[in-house]
């Protein structure tokens, strides 16, 4: 067999080779047949090999690709600044800076974030405050940003140490308290850490809605975004929102925030806008923060050979036209909340599973050794890659997630499928998924 040269997450493991995907499902080579329980990376929102979308992406090929943005705008790129302004639904106007990833749009924000207040006269403010149990992307401003330990721990000498704030982690409290009576500690946090490093040093606070790929879908409690907002507006620092998982439709609502009724000063989008037909992100940034920089340098120092490129944005326009057509984030909340009632069920009947949490399609499963405990599994019994493996033995892709105590010290995964899976559908994910739980479980605890 001919070497592979490609790298691959894990270089000494075997990965199938898919051929093509239709609708919820993806085949590979040998003409096996998966469900795609986590929509790839928690990015497949719509399904594969949408004819719309194709359609739309064949469409504008034969008009144009590729511009570049100090040369050139496009008409998909100004429709697709327009339609995101809509969606956010407020009398504030947003402004769209499109890249490429999810950590380029974390990037981003980060940017905007700093140099509005520069052109404000204030020099000082270019600290951005962060979570622990939180992961914003891999490159290095993105990496700094996030409190994931073990994707921290071979760069930390060159990252910045910007996670300052203790989670939402109601399952796991922090402060070791129970909701409401802990007056919401978890945010008080926030008001700590800044007047530790001092407001007047301090730009933004960034934090995903609901926490991915570090927590499992940590889900914060009613109230925890409201409080947020308000002190960030009382010390005069900016709120970005990491909506990259959680952004057009995922959680049940067109952006996480909305489940709280908030709005952030800057929003970074990315897997969702894309739904893996083609890399594009965006960092949207409100009127307020932008008014400053248009007063002023009037240019955002940030940029990509391939932003905002007429083939990118041409796609997620028809993406978000495709959703809002077919009401999917309705059907998110409605299929979510029946997902839900599904894996709660599964919960109620295992050894292993401590919690299961999230909304609309973006559900993580936290595993234990000891429910009543809550005691995680050593690291060495791998318990999340058995669970990933097993299930895709036996058809189901589901994505891996970090768990417990730091993130570091607990397993988890996330269920997300495509937007569009039907009701049969999910109870054939919930069946394999038993299965597979089952499965492991029975090799752990017997």
């Amino acid at each position: 067999m001919k070497r592979s040269l490609l790298i691959k997450p894990m270089m000494n493991e075997f990965y199938p080779t898919v051929t093509h995907g239709d609708g919820i499902y993806l085949y590979d080579d040998s003409g096996k047949k998966y469900i795609d329980g986590c929509s790839g990376a928690v990015t497949a929102s719509i399904g594969h090999a949408n004819p719309e979308i194709i359609a739309a992406m064949h469409e504008q090929a034969n008009k144009v690709s590729f511009v570049y943005r100090s040369q050139f705008t496009s008409e998909p790129a100004e429709e697709l600044a327009n339609k995101l302004n809509s969606l956010l639904n407020t009398n504030e106007d947003y402004w769209s800076f499109f890249v490429n990833s999810g950590s380029e749009a974390v990037e981003t924000t980060m940017k905007i974030a700093i140099q509005h207040w520069q052109e404000k006269g204030n020099y000082r403010k270019n600290k951005i405050l962060s979570r622990w149990i939180s992961y914003h992307g891999i490159t290095i401003g993105a990496l700094s940003l996030s409190g994931h330990v073990k994707r921290r721990e071979r760069f930390v000498h060159i990252l910045e140490d910007y996670p300052v704030v203790s989670p939402a982690y109601c399952y796991r409290c922090p402060f070791n308290q129970k909701y409401p009576d802990c007056q919401l500690s978890c945010a008080n946090d926030l008001e700590t850490a800044i007047e530790r490093a001092g407001a007047d040093q301090i730009a933004a606070f960034i934090a995903e809605p609901i926490v991915g790929a570090a927590g499992g879908a940590i889900t914060p409690p009613d109230g925890y975004y409201q409080k947020i907002r308000k002190i960030c507006d009382r010390h005069h620092i900016l709120f970005i929102a990491d909506e990259v998982m959680t952004g057009l439709g995922r959680t049940g609502k067109m952006f996480g925030l909305d489940h709280w009724g908030v709005r952030a000063d800057i929003i970074a989008l990315g897997k969702g806008l894309s739904a893996g037909y083609t890399p594009i992100a965006a960092a949207l940034a409100s009127e307020k923060v932008m008014e400053p920089i248009l007063n002023g340098s009037n240019s955002i120092m940030s940029g990509h050979t391939l932003s905002a490129n007429p083939q990118s944005t041409a796609t997620a326009l028809a993406i978000i036209n495709f959703i809002e057509k077919n009401k999917l984030v309705e059907k998110v909340q409605g299929n979510g909340e029946y997902l839900l009632q599904k894996l709660q069920a599964l919960a109620a009947n295992s050894q292993i599973i401590g919690d299961v949490r999230g909304k609309g399609l973006m559900i993580g499963i936290e595993f234990v050794s000891n429910v009543k405990t809550k005691q995680p599994f050593p690291r060495v019994a791998q318990v999340t890659k058995k669970v990933v493996d097993k299930a895709r033995e036996k058809g189901l892709l589901v994505y891996p997630a970090s768990a417990g105590k730091e993130g570091a010290q607990g397993d988890a995964i996330i269920i997300s499928p495509p937007f569009i899976i039907t009701k049969p559908e999910i109870d054939e994910l919930v069946a394999i998924l038993k299965e597979t739980i089952e499965a492991v479980q029975n090799e752990l605890v017997g």
